[in-house]
């Protein structure tokens, strides 16, 4: 529990050791300093061997925060601040077995470790870097123009007819953004946008694309994660699986593919 806690705190930006009782009193008490903060975890608060390392903590005059089920026992008695994890019984049948308790404490050192890396305003990108090698640092690390499609990707005039999105639409996975004249994202034309069109209007190829477009288009930005940009295709009633990508000036240089994100690790 201690080990897990310990490791939590340590990911999240604050540093932490994790100490056993009978090995620190043979040696191991050198990792201690003043300027720490002990947190001792003990369901009854009276396990003897945490005497000798309580009364080693206190002559040092280093903080204890006890994660205890019993307030009074010697141990909340020497704590600065006691967080209460006593359980009403444990989940083993005879009511002996480290269980319910083992998990309020785990439970409770999480919360800790949650509201210190809140008051201290540790960032996502903190996070990633202390995980450069997992999936977690991956997904919080990667920017949509990590993976975006962007120099050569094609684009619409909002003065094109449908007839020009066909080839477009085939050759680019079904997405085409349309942009003004200062390359500024006005619209979005998809394969589904096409099909609908052909099957209800024998004209289809004549008729301007600002007809049938989607304007005001769902957009990512350079500087966006990945994840962002995958939460930003599944809001509202219909999905979508790209996103025009514009830079700080809002023009387009690229899109972004949902199967793309996906493949990078962005969730």
């Amino acid at each position: 529990m201690a080990r897990k806690v310990a490791a939590t705190l340590t990911s999240t930006g604050t540093p932490a050791m994790f100490l056993h009782p009978v090995e620190g009193l043979h040696g191991d008490l050198g990792i201690v300093s003043r300027s720490d903060v002990a947190l001792l975890v003990s369901k009854s608060g009276a396990t003897s061997e945490l005497g000798g390392l309580i009364e080693y903590l206190v002559r040092l005059d280093v903080p204890i925060i006890a994660l205890t089920g019993h307030r009074g026992s010697s141990l909340g008695r020497r704590a600065r601040a006691v967080l209460d994890c006593s359980v009403a019984e444990e989940a083993c049948p005879l009511d002996l077995a480290p269980t319910s308790s083992t998990t309020a404490a785990v439970a409770m050192g999480d919360a800790l470790a949650v509201a210190v890396f809140r008051m201290k305003g540790f960032r996502p990108e903190q996070f990633a870097s202390l995980h450069p090698g997992g999936a977690l640092g991956r997904k919080l690390t990667l920017r949509v123009e990590d993976v975006m499609v962007g120099e050569g990707y094609p684009s619409l005039s909002e003065h094109a007819l449908m007839r020009e999105t066909v080839v477009l639409i085939a050759e680019e996975r079904g997405t085409i953004p349309v942009v003004d004249g200062k390359r500024q994202v006005v619209g979005v034309v998809t394969a589904g946008d096409l099909t609908r069109l052909m099957e209800h209007d024998e004209g289809w190829a004549k008729r301007p694309v600002t007809d049938v477009m989607t304007r005001s288009p769902r957009i990512a930005r350079v500087g966006d994660l990945g994840s962002a940009a995958v939460h930003r295709m599944e809001q509202g009633p219909g999905g979508v699986t790209a996103l025009p990508v514009v830079d700080e000036a809002g023009t387009l240089i690229g899109v972004v593919h949902l199967h793309d994100l996906l493949r990078s690790g962005a969730v």
